[in-house]
């Protein structure tokens, strides 16, 4: 990939930090639910979901011709190793979440985020945010070529700025129980003592 490619792609990400912060919080009257009305969470997510493949799709076409990395098998391995344990905090990360409020189906029937209660037990005791956890340790675990790593970075990048607003929000909405929860409880990754 050429320094062009590179900062296109970035560009790309960028886009999607941008729109993808700015439509997050939305209510059935502000934001995204303006447009969307009750099905403000289901826009959000698909919204999230055709963004994030045209940032792939760019990734794809910039990187046209690039050859994975060689590297030693116990690189390799630690690799999967990251991408099984990645894989296996987000689905035990998603089981403290309610689907329905999570995917959106629950707005539709009316149920809005406001009702939900701060998530503090499971694995949420040793970390603030598993799924950003989990997303870090897919996105370098997966690095095996130019455009993994580039990938990784960019989505690193965006996920530790991403989690300081979705702290601010937190904060917004729980008060001073996030505030007690955020000093004793690591943002990403437990401590090992």
């Amino acid at each position: 990939m050429t320094l062009g490619d590179h900062l296109l792609y970035g560009g790309a990400w960028l886009a999607f930090a941008l729109c993808h912060s700015l439509t997050a919080g939305a209510g059935p009257q502000r934001g995204l639910g303006r447009l969307f009305g009750r099905g403000h969470r289901l826009g959000y997510n698909a919204l999230a979901t055709v963004q994030i493949a045209l940032v792939l799709g760019v990734g794809a076409w910039v990187a046209q011709g690039d050859r994975p990395y060689a590297m030693p098998l116990v690189l390799t391995g630690l690799r999967w190793a990251m991408i099984a344990f990645g894989f296996a905090l987000g689905v035990l990360g998603l089981r403290a979440y309610r689907l329905g409020p999570f995917a959106g189906w629950a707005q539709l029937r009316g149920e809005e985020d406001a009702a939900q209660p701060l998530v503090v037990d499971g694995l949420h005791r040793h970390m603030r945010h598993p799924l950003y956890s989990a997303a870090l340790l897919l996105l370098w675990g997966r690095v095996d070529s130019e455009l993994a790593l580039a990938t990784a970075v960019w989505g690193s990048l965006y996920l530790a700025i991403g989690s300081h607003y979705e702290e601010r929000c937190l904060l917004t909405r729980y008060g001073e129980a996030y505030r007690r929860y955020r000093a004793i409880t690591p943002r990403f990754f437990p401590r090992l003592i």
